[in-house]
């Protein structure tokens, strides 16, 4: 990916300083100083973020929330670990409030846990539920939208609930059926 990076920037310096090569160091640096102005936007949004997931969590907002979603979760990843549940609610529940960042701790506990007792489908089933990308808020995206110009940041967010949730109906269908025939070919081996 960084070879492809640096071909696209020196392609793209070679025909600006072909063209205009006057034009080549001001245009550098007002693309720096949108890349370090987004950064800072979206660092502001990730810590508002944040801040409301540790006020939520000190709140017992969060703990409500994956209470809520335990049991749907112990039937996903097919466990009884009560920790590694408890880390797989907080990811999920975290993910749902679009918080990506934020969640990637917990789900990263919630995996180790998982795999510590051998339970590759819960490790499949919560990868697939984490990247279908369903969140109720995706702020990111609004953010990005937002710091942009759009009109209207927030005209994406049905198409992208639909999308997500589509993504997580494949998702977990091909998990299902991808583990369900791993155990019809196990038992015909045996």
């Amino acid at each position: 990916m960084n070879i492809l990076f640096v071909a696209v920037f020196a392609a793209s310096s070679a025909a600006l300083l072909f063209k205009d090569a006057a034009a080549f160091l001001p245009a550098l640096l007002a693309g720096a100083g949108k890349g370090v102005a987004l950064g800072l936007q979206l660092a502001a949004v990730w810590a508002v973020w944040l801040g409301f997931l540790h006020v939520a969590e000190d709140a017992g907002i969060l703990r409500g929330l994956s209470r809520a979603v335990r049991p749907l979760t112990g039937r996903l990843l097919r466990t009884k670990n009560e920790a590694a549940l408890g880390q797989a609610a907080v990811n999920l529940s975290a993910n749902l409030l679009g918080m990506g960042g934020a969640a990637t701790p917990a789900g990263t506990q919630a995996m180790r846990l998982l795999g510590e007792e051998g339970n590759a489908f819960g490790e499949a089933m919560l990868f697939v539920i984490g990247c279908a990308g369903v969140q109720i808020f995706p702020s990111s995206v609004i953010a990005l939208r937002a710091a942009a110009g759009a009109a209207d940041p927030y005209d994406v967010y049905l198409p992208i609930l639909l999308a997500s949730l589509c993504a997580l109906a494949v998702g977990v269908s091909l998990v299902l059926l991808a583990y369900a025939l791993k155990k019809r070919l196990r038992k015909r081996s045996a």
